[in-house]
């Protein structure tokens, strides 16, 4: 049984009356909706409250949901939606890193592939890819940030992100396209590669 299934299943016994079953969603999606709701509000404590917002949404949602897209991709769109009515009702800037922790943004570093830990040099190559990582997605628009994060970081397919970001699938790619432009524009100088190619 896939995992859309077995999502599914647990969708019709809480449509069902079966609470335990929604909570078996919460504890399979908390971790990943927290990640994604974390690159909108970027504070810990906050974003928590914002996932807590979404799962009660969704559940009261749930009797409404038919299975025409995957569970997990229905959630997401609920979690980006409150994450943005959060942070508008809040009149909220985006922090910038040097105000975010050290725990909270190891995430995205532990991500980059570009790694040589047996020497300092590389040691300190791989941190400075990932701070010229960090920058790079913390310059991004947040259209731009939310769909490179879904994409390389959730690993959703394009379809799945034109569903949670409610946007044409075209607008999608332009999105990752501009996202994956910006963030190799940062890495260059880094890499030594030239400026016709990206990595």
């Amino acid at each position: 049984m896939g995992e859309r299934e077995a999502d599914s299943l647990l969708v019709e016994r809480v449509q069902s009356g079966d609470r335990e079953a929604f909570g078996l969603l919460v504890a399979k999606y908390q971790r990943k909706l927290l990640r994604l709701v974390m690159r909108l509000v970027r504070d810990p404590a906050e974003a928590e409250d914002v996932v807590q917002e979404a799962f009660i949404k969704a559940y009261r949602a749930l009797p409404n949901f038919r299975g025409e897209s995957a569970f997990y991709t229905w959630l997401y769109r609920i979690g980006v939606n409150t994450a943005k009515n959060w942070l508008m009702a809040h009149g909220r800037r985006m922090p910038s890193m040097s105000e975010i922790g050290d725990e909270e943004t190891e995430g995205i570093e532990d991500s980059v592939l570009l790694r040589d830990e047996t020497t300092p040099e590389g040691v300190l190559m791989s941190r400075q890819i990932g701070d010229a990582v960090h920058a790079a997605m913390e310059a991004l628009p947040e259209d731009l940030r939310v769909a490179i994060g879904l994409r390389e970081i959730e690993g959703l397919s394009y379809e799945e992100i034109a569903e949670v970001m409610n946007c044409p699938i075209g607008t999608v790619r332009s999105r990752i396209f501009r996202a994956r432009e910006a963030i190799a524009a940062r890495l260059r100088p880094l890499l030594d590669t030239a400026p016709d190619r990206r990595w």
